[in-house]
């Protein structure tokens, strides 16, 4: 990889790691939970499909707003 490439890649693992960390941190505070002992798998990929479903409207959403500009 070159240094922007590298650079790049580093910014996307900096901001990754601090957004889950957040993210996790106050879900563990507002649910009163332990994720990876408290459900089952399949509520862990209900959970998931429904965060998709959410991610597919928000780019949905968001892609409507572009065209409108």
């Amino acid at each position: 990889m070159n240094k922007i490439q590298t650079a790049h890649l580093n910014r996307i693992l900096d901001d990754v790691t601090r957004e889950i960390t957040a993210k996790y941190i106050a879900g563990a505070k507002e649910h009163q939970t332990i994720l990876s002992e408290d459900f089952t798998v399949l509520e862990l990929i209900d959970f998931s499909m429904d965060e998709v479903k959410d991610l597919y409207t928000y780019l949905h959403t968001l892609r409507e707003k572009l065209r409108e500009l």
